[in-house]
């Protein structure tokens, strides 16, 4: 019976604590992220597009993610610009959907008009444009989800009384607790339209394969509409309530913020346009040096420690991002080496977005109870472990494990295996640091201080592009492109390298992140939270 009471409990404080605290003004700032996540629609089409239509190189897209990683490292200035502008915040909204729809636009008219878009600009140009777009629309509407998801917890009670803290906090972890859902709800919806969307495509001629890709394309248009639907909704809120944009402090324009975006733009323009050697490594550094002058910034309006804090924490978060990939080569082999399908990729993807909501109900109660670094040290070993199950596809430890089996065990099972462990990780790894940043947050530097964060670990994205650059650089993988009219082999497949780069990559990702704990762990930025 005690037993009993005790699930029952545990149920009710992961679970439906989690629906009690819902309020109806969160819907506004999760129909953003919802938008956000099914953007990711185009992710698997787009892999395939590139492989079939495009001869670029896995060094060439790894390069090519380091510039559509950037945008994100100015979520800071456009963070401190959504708090001077708080009361027209909503149309950085309608400029990222802008953004969104000019990506999508292109990419249905490269699969329906190839010949059309070839007459004005070359084929990859057009996909180079269309890929940069993207980050552009979505960090605008992420910059604004974020200071919504402040100003939808409500601060005062049913009879006007103000709100003591500990519910307050309560209220700001379940908002991001829930955008994290809703993102995460989103690449469900996409897994599922994926799997019905690509159902026996690999038997397609490749005429028909085209029109399931713009199929996608065109679906993913209901992307910018969602996000503007939102912006929408919370001004049908107030005005249905009789109420007027929330009273808060006014937010000092700091003309540092802007000056480092400036600065930011204007070093990626010089740097891109005169085609200058080593152009990424100069870009990511001068964006570095930037985001951390600004970050300098914002650290006066708290306490010496606290900043200390801030920075240590910073630090460990952005080496465990920073971690470089297999790169495109990986997801070539399993295509092309053990005849992954898109519609088996969805399905991994249905599976991943399955479990990481599971997993963020069942183990939002672990992450509130325990210290930041705690947590990062156990991701990362868990992480060096989850390495392990790709490595040994590469090796062929399923030509041993099927037979033994009667075939249970072959690649695709070890991949839902891997799938199913590792996919909760990713996602997880971001709650801690949404929670410090809801909790630490001044109240008149809301989204400027939710920026701050995500700018420098975003930043990371970038580095890990980098890092995954020069691996490929290092080994070099490619796969088979033909010609479309001949059939004639241009590239041919060479996966020779891929299996020692996969295994440096699974050091790197165990060795970086506990190296920078200890490091900043015996230091004076050791952070306690």
């Amino acid at each position: 019976m005690n037993a009993a009471r005790r699930i029952q409990a545990w149920i009710d404080a992961t679970v439906f604590d989690l629906a009690r605290q819902m309020r109806w003004s969160y819907l506004p700032p999760l129909m953003v992220y919802l938008a956000y996540g099914i953007s990711t629609i185009t992710g698997i089409v787009g892999t395939f597009f590139v492989k079939e239509y495009l001869g670029l190189s896995a060094a060439f897209l790894a390069g090519l993610g380091f510039w559509a990683g950037l945008p994100w490292a100015l979520k800071m200035p456009l963070g401190h610009l959504v708090d001077i502008i708080w009361r027209w915040k909503g149309a950085l909204v309608w400029l990222g959907a802008a953004l969104l729809l000019g990506s999508l636009g292109i990419m249905y008219l490269l699969i329906t008009a190839p010949d059309a878009m070839a007459s004005i600009l070359p084929i990859p140009a057009w996909y180079v444009t269309a890929v940069l777009l993207m980050p552009c629309g979505l960090v605008l509407q992420d910059a604004v989800a974020d200071a919504m998801s402040v100003e939808a917890v409500p601060t005062h009670d049913g009879s006007g009384a103000p709100l003591d803290e500990e519910t307050l906090r309560a209220l700001h972890t379940t908002m991001q607790t829930l955008g994290r859902i809703a993102l995460i709800g989103g690449t469900l919806i996409v897994a599922a339209i994926n799997i019905v969307a690509f159902e026996g495509a690999e038997a397609l001629p490749q005429e028909a394969k085209a029109e399931v890709y713009a199929r996608i394309y065109a679906i993913a248009m209901i992307v910018p509409a969602l996000s503007v639907s939102g912006v929408a909704l919370a001004a049908w809120q107030r005005r249905r309530s009789g109420a007027t944009e929330p009273e808060r402090a006014k937010t000092r324009p700091n003309p540092w913020y802007f000056i480092g975006g400036g600065a930011f733009v204007a070093l990626s323009l010089t740097v891109g346009l005169l085609d200058v050697p080593f152009a990424q490594e100069i870009v990511f550094a001068g964006s570095m040096t930037i985001v951390l002058l600004l970050m300098r910034q914002l650290t006066r309006a708290i306490s010496p420690a606290q900043a200390r804090m801030l920075f240590g924490t910073a630090l460990i978060v952005f080496v465990f991002r920073a971690v470089p990939l297999p790169g495109p080569g990986a997801t070539w082999f399993v295509i092309d080496g053990l005849k992954f399908d898109a519609q088996f990729l969805s399905v991994l993807g249905l599976i991943a977005s399955t479990l990481t909501l599971a997993a963020m109900l069942v183990l939002r109660p672990y992450m509130a109870q325990r210290r930041l670094t705690r947590v990062y040290l156990t991701l990362t070993l868990i992480a060096g472990v989850l390495a392990l199950p790709n490595i040994a596809l590469y090796y062929g430890i399923q030509n041993i494990t099927a037979p033994l089996t009667f075939g249970i065990l072959d690649a695709r099972f070890i991949a839902v295996l891997d799938t199913a462990a590792e996919s909760p990780l990713s996602q997880i790894a971001l709650i801690p640091m949404l929670a410090w940043i809801a909790r630490n947050a001044p109240s008149d530097l809301k989204a400027t201080f939710f920026a701050v964060m995500a700018s420098f670990t975003n930043l990371a994205l970038s580095a890990s592009a980098l890092g995954t650059k020069y691996l490929n650089q290092l080994f070099i993988v490619t796969r088979e492109v033909t010609d479309r009219e001949t059939g004639a082999v241009l590239i041919p497949a060479d996966y020779s390298q891929l299996g020692i780069l996969l295994i440096v990559v699974g050091v790197l990702t165990v060795a970086l992140p506990l190296a920078t704990i200890a490091i900043v762990q015996t230091s004076r930025l050791r952070t306690t939270d």
